[in-house]
């Protein structure tokens, strides 16, 4: 079964203002799909087909060097892009509660100072890439990754990502990133987060 693009959970205008209607139509419509024509041209007629996108890129190694820089590139694509949506909601912001959230104070010091250090991280991401909370399984911390790499290719679950590639932002921040991870937060699904964090 070929991989797809999932629906959006909301509208495209639905993360107006901090989200513009336009970049999500085409983050949506246009990258996503490019990520997944070119992952299933990659795996068509293999045995890897059927896999979970998690599994392939937790599993990188399993997949042959001749096909393994575009399923790298285009799977962590789909997967990353397939979270990110879900990362976001017109009801997000805030704080989290629960366990999550004091899962990050505890490796943090407060919430105030993980959102300075994933703001950092992400800022700091030379040229494109993703700034991500992750699990060891023990506990949690900030890091970037670089394309389309994700943090699952290490052993690291990821609990919340934020795409710093440019189609993500520029047609409403063009190169003011700082400004646009900080107006994230007002998007951020943070039930999604500890559904993650439970999980992992």
């Amino acid at each position: 079964m070929p991989f797809e693009v999932p629906p959006l959970p909301y509208d495209y205008a639905a993360l107006e203002p901090h989200i513009d209607e336009q970049t999500m139509r085409l983050h949506h419509d246009k990258h996503h799909q490019g990520y997944v024509d070119k992952l299933n041209a990659a795996l068509a007629g293999t045995e890897h087909e059927g896999r979970s996108i998690d599994d392939i890129i937790a599993n990188l190694d399993s997949i042959p060097e001749d096909k393994r820089t575009a399923v790298r590139n285009h799977g962590g694509g789909h997967l990353n892009h397939s979270r990110f949506w879900e990362w976001m909601s017109p009801d997000g912001g805030g704080d989290p509660s629960g366990e999550s959230a004091s899962a990050i104070e505890s490796a943090f010091g407060s919430m105030d100072d993980f959102r300075k250090k994933f703001e950092e991280a992400g800022v700091n991401r030379f040229g494109s890439g993703w700034v991500w909370l992750v699990s060891d399984g023990s506990s949690l911390s900030v890091t970037s990754t670089a394309n389309q790499d994700s943090p699952l290719s290490d052993g690291q679950v990821p609990i919340l990502g934020n795409d710093v590639w440019e189609h993500a932002y520029y047609l409403k921040y063009q190169n003011r990133r700082p400004e646009y991870l900080a107006a994230w937060w007002n998007v951020v699904d943070w039930d999604k987060v500890a559904e993650l964090y439970a999980k992992g």
